[in-house]
């Protein structure tokens, strides 16, 4: 069996772009991979077709020697978008091994360990305040005030989340708004500070979550790359009596990542912007998590398999980040099934509803829970005439 050919595929997903990547074969089998395309300056699809050309004649079901000659090519220029775009095809080829031997893709890697994959909630409310004016079309409720992040957290309790996770939200006098995660330009990306206010505002949105869900239900906060070190221990230290789930932080220093996780008793989670087992290593052994978040559509689903073998070694836990679609949720949930350190998956349940059309079975959310697919390889094709009838609006 060898690889013939590529294409890319875009929907309109709301708020953002729904990316897919199709792989054919000569035999007639087709692969499929979701991809983000939209994190960045740059855009990632013209490189998916520019490494897809090394892959042309290549045995999609050798996905390990595929992946690893392509990032050879990317040793001068490694990581980032050159890793993703090669993670894409990777996860394409993982697709058609397990339709060629008719089995799920974690049964490529001796899984499932586990039958259901228990979610959180991501970016609970905070979306709704990024998005309003989409949300708001969609028929959500929107998120105005304290008390309505007390009311999502009694709906996500009612969902059976087993945890929520908030991003920083400050209510002013023109409205709320979301905080700079520190990867866009805007107020604040390049001073990364925060002062007593904004912490008084943080401890404020995560009482009023909690109120809604609940002393059981683990709460969680993602400030991203928005601090420097003396930030994120501030922070953290004062968020030590609301006993977090996690607190979610990006710095691209072992160092001090390790420096914050000693500094407080509140649980660090990071790494999910690494790719590639050089790139994680040294926060590994550094002890500066305690669950490593590893994106399987960044990194590809074999190799973040081995990053979360190497995690395992440290006696640490792993987490996927996946914040996009249904394909990419599957996708993560093969990556969960066949992990044995797994912490617990990130789900975004209140997309824009069309975009569950773009795959044939998109996993069901049942009591705080997906359940692992058992058809052939990611267990779902995508549905072309669903994505043409939702085609890209551009700005």
């Amino acid at each position: 069996m060898k690889i013939v050919g590529l294409e890319t595929l875009e929907a309109d997903g709301g708020y953002r772009t729904c990316s897919y990547l199709k792989l054919r074969t000569d035999e007639g089998l087709v692969g499929w991979s979701e991809f983000y395309d939209g994190f960045s300056g740059g855009t990632l699809a013209p490189l998916i077709h520019s490494f897809g050309r090394h892959a042309i004649g290549m045995d999609p079901r050798q996905w390990a020697r595929v992946s690893e000659n392509l990032l050879v090519t990317t040793r001068l220029v490694g990581g980032g978008l050159s890793h993703q775009a090669v993670a894409a095809i990777e996860n394409a080829c993982l697709d058609i091994a397990g339709k060629a031997l008719g089995v799920p893709v974690c049964r490529l890697f001796g899984g499932p360990l586990r039958e259901t994959v228990p979610v959180y909630w991501t970016h609970c409310g905070s979306y709704r305040v990024r998005h309003a004016a989409l949300y708001e079309r969609l028929g959500y409720e929107p998120v105005r005030t304290l008390d309505d992040f007390t009311r999502l957290g009694r709906e996500a309790l009612a969902q059976g989340f087993r945890a929520v996770k908030t991003n920083p939200v400050y209510f002013g006098d023109a409205g709320p708004v979301m905080f700079n995660g520190g990867f866009r330009i805007g107020a604040g990306v390049l001073e990364r500070s925060i002062g007593a206010r904004e912490l008084q505002a943080i401890e404020d949105q995560l009482l009023a979550l909690r109120a809604g869900i609940g002393p059981d239900c683990g709460l969680m906060l993602d400030l991203s790359f928005s601090q420097r070190t003396e930030g994120y221990l501030r922070i953290a230290r004062r968020l030590e009596p609301l006993d977090l789930f996690w607190l979610e932080l990006d710095v691209r220093d072992p160092e001090a990542l390790a420096l914050v996780r000693s500094g407080t008793r509140t649980p660090i989670a990071s790494l999910e912007s690494l790719h590639g087992l050089q790139e994680y290593r040294p926060y590994l052994s550094g002890r500066g998590v305690d669950t490593a978040i590893v994106d399987p559509l960044w990194n590809g689903v074999h190799q973040s398999l081995r990053i979360a073998t190497l995690a395992d070694a440290h006696e640490t836990h792993v987490a996927p980040h996946n914040p996009v679609g249904e394909l990419g949720n599957l996708m993560s949930l093969h990556f969960c099934a066949a992990v044995p350190n797994l912490r617990i998956m990130e789900l975004r349940p209140d997309e824009a509803p069309w975009t569950r059309s773009f795959v044939t079975h998109p996993p069901e959310l049942v009591d705080g829970a997906l359940r692992v697919p058992d058809r052939p390889g990611w267990g779902a094709e995508v549905d072309e005439d669903a994505l043409r009838a939702h085609p890209v609006r551009r700005a």
